[in-house]
């Protein structure tokens, strides 16, 4: 799959290990039998989504980051989060009204937006352009 080559790349290639991969997947599951019994627990579905993404698991991350959209809308890490999925899976136009909506609600982190690897082929889009026009107009200069 595309955007799991994506991001594995963009995770700067590091393999796991085929225990680090197993305790990953008991984690996962432990994570998912939680998320079944208590489906608003947002803690746990923030540890799931990160551990499929640690997997290489967009899609399953993709579902988790929206859910957790839904359960903090006004959260501006959940919508940076989901806009990197959407990157991941090269639905650029959602990335971009996520990034949008994360900006508005407080998501200040230039320096990261700049470098995040779950964003690499956003930032090649033409849409991007939208993003740093935002980010050039939110900038506070202090002389």
């Amino acid at each position: 799959m595309v955007a799991e080559y994506m991001f594995n790349k963009a995770n700067s290639g590091k393999r796991l290990t085929r225990r680090e991969q197993r305790d990953l997947d008991i984690q996962i599951g432990f994570l998912e039998g939680i998320v079944r019994r208590a489906p608003e627990y947002v803690d746990a579905l923030q540890i799931l989504g990160e551990d499929y993404m640690r997997r290489g698991s967009v899609e399953e991350g993709l579902r988790v980051d929206e859910r957790l959209a839904q359960l903090r809308p006004d959260d501006a890490l959940v919508h940076y989060n989901l806009a990197c999925s959407y990157s991941l899976t090269e639905q650029y136009e959602l990335a971009v009204a996520c990034l949008e909506r994360a900006l508005s609600l407080g998501f200040y982190n230039f320096k990261w937006l700049a470098k995040e690897p779950r964003l690499a082929n956003l930032r090649e889009h033409r849409l991007y352009k939208r993003i740093r026009a935002k980010v050039r107009s939110m900038r506070i200069k202090i002389s």
